[in-house]
């Protein structure tokens, strides 16, 4: 997927400087009358305008679109074509307008649209405007497209035919098509993530539940007040677990989270669990992909209890390492083939197989890049560390956003 944001923005940035050359001219010819700032010749001043301009336009677009975030686009996109006025419309209706006429052409507009929307084809119309103090005569009409096909369109209006304003108008229209295809693509993404968090979710098992339950009641004669520690500790992690706001959470919310697990699980496991907590207060506020540590530690449990009589020692380390803050899960119990591991983390092996390793594995991957997949060191009946690397601070990664755009 970040291949196709890359190859989206390349394909964006072509557009937009097509656009910036030929708007460069025009601007050239009219004369830049603000000219103060000495940026070079008129051209590139020109240029570096449609640059700026555009760059103020892009965010809405990222929404998707929407009448919101049209109206905030439209606004920025019509002194980039300098046009009379613009609007843009979706398939059904016009979402935004800016300029005048808006009172007697809105109603026509998506009768003229009809056939590029259909066609996926630019077009230059007359308007056919009856009112002699109009100003708009000529209208281009420039599809919008997106992953599903022709999204909508953007109608650019002068007061005569022009062949540049023909040629600018489809190159801009096909630098807010990118902007629209990289919304989609975000969407997708944050989904895939939200039903990466369910599939994890999904994979505390009902018997932990069953068993934590029972390992409470077993407290109710005997220790009352040990039983009641042990049910709030099990409905805040119920809760945390199965939150529903932000991919991204505090590593001290997940370490909290991971001590509530513990806690149940060495309520049923007794002295067979032994768990030590190394933490740096310093990397406590680091964001986090939410759930990324909770099934390394299940993980831990599972394979140090689950074929063994022994002790399960876990150490859970979380240290300061200048840019990033480093997260490690180790346990002493019968570790993994290397190979079979390999062979999980790429998908290959049974469905519940490793389910969280593999997507903890991916989640980094996904929101900081390959360079932050997960490290494991493991080995038949050698334990296994598995190794959390994450940077102190990204762009769009803090506690309750949604899911990060991936470095390119």
């Amino acid at each position: 997927m970040t291949g196709e944001v890359l190859a989206g923005l390349v394909l964006g940035g072509l557009a937009l400087l097509a656009a910036g050359a030929v708007l460069g001219r025009w601007w050239a010819v009219r004369g830049d009358r603000r000219g103060s700032l000495d940026l070079g010749t008129p051209v590139e001043r020109a240029t570096f305008h449609t640059l700026h301009t555009a760059s103020l336009a892009a965010p809405p677009l990222r929404g998707g679109l929407t009448e919101d975030t049209a109206r905030k686009a439209v606004r920025r996109l019509r002194p980039l074509l300098g046009t009379e006025a613009l609007c843009l419309t979706d398939r059904d209706a016009v979402l935004a307008w800016d300029g005048p006429g808006a009172g007697h052409h809105v109603d026509v507009v998506m009768g003229k649209v009809a056939a590029p929307l259909d066609s996926g084809r630019s077009i230059a119309v007359e308007t056919g405007c009856a009112d002699p103090g109009c100003p708009l005569r000529w209208a281009v009409i420039a599809p919008l497209t997106g992953e599903e096909g022709v999204l909508g369109a953007l109608v650019a209006y002068g007061s005569r035919e022009s062949a540049v304003l023909v040629r600018a108008a489809t190159e801009v229209a096909r630098w807010v098509s990118v902007q629209l295809e990289l919304a989609e693509l975000d969407l997708s993404r944050t989904r895939l993530i939200e039903a990466e968090i369910r599939a994890l979710r999904a994979q505390i098992s009902p018997h932990f539940i069953f068993n934590s339950l029972a390992a409470i009641a077993s407290f109710v004669r005997t220790d009352p007040e040990r039983a009641r520690e042990l049910l709030l500790e099990f409905a805040d992690f119920t809760r945390y677990s199965f939150r529903r706001h932000g991919d991204f959470t505090q590593l001290a919310d997940e370490l909290r989270s991971i001590e509530q697990y513990l806690a149940l699980a060495g309520a049923r496991f007794g002295d067979r669990l032994t768990v030590t907590l190394q933490v740096a207060p310093e990397v406590l506020p680091v964001a986090l992909p939410f759930l990324c540590l909770q099934p390394l530690v299940e993980n831990a449990v599972k394979h140090g209890l689950g074929t063994s009589v022994a002790e399960c020692r876990i150490t859970i380390a979380a240290r300061d390492a200048g840019d990033e803050a480093v997260v490690t899960v180790e346990d002493n119990g019968v570790g993994m083939d290397p190979a079979a591991l390999r062979a999980l983390l790429a998908g290959e092996g049974p469905a519940p197989s490793g389910i969280g390793l593999r997507n903890v594995d991916e989640r980094l991957r996904q929101v900081y890049g390959d360079a932050y997949g997960l490290v494991i060191e493991t080995g038949v009946g050698a334990g296994m560390k598995v190794t959390v690397r994450v940077p102190k601070y990204r762009a769009g990664v803090h506690p309750g956003a949604g899911a990060a755009v991936p470095p390119g």
